[in-house]
């Protein structure tokens, strides 16, 4: 169990690290692997009401914080992380060169992370 609590660690700050690079980077960096134009963003899925890239990348990285730090003292520290790296990633994009600041985009990271707390609470309540 050990074992896992620490890959779960490793994970979420794994994933924190590379979401705050992609995020900062001016450009895409995926699109420059993949079509060679980092003002090309490759897209998953249409968006629907939000940025569905966003909210996958934030469910993951909730996923992995929730599930690394539940049941420790540092758990509330994590959620409010989560809530602020959502919100001030995006705001960040104001300020880069070549990068805009979107609300789906923004409301994107802040359902991701609320989606995963959601299921968590519902999960804990009836388990």
């Amino acid at each position: 169990m050990k074992n896992i609590k620490k890959i779960l660690i490793l994970g979420f700050h794994s994933v924190n690290i590379m979401l705050i690079i992609f995020y900062l980077y001016p450009g895409s960096i995926f699109g420059h692997f993949l079509y060679g134009d980092s003002s090309i963003q490759p897209q998953l899925t249409g968006d629907f009401i939000v940025s569905s890239n966003h909210l996958y990348v934030f469910i993951i990285l909730s996923f992995l914080g929730v599930m690394a730090y539940k049941k420790t003292r540092n758990f509330a520290f994590v959620i409010i992380y989560l809530f602020l790296s959502a919100i001030i990633l995006e705001l960040f994009h104001i300020i880069i060169p070549t990068r805009e600041f979107e609300w789906a985009d923004l409301f994107g990271n802040i359902l991701g992370v609320f989606f995963v707390i959601i299921i968590y609470k519902i999960k804990n309540k009836y388990a």
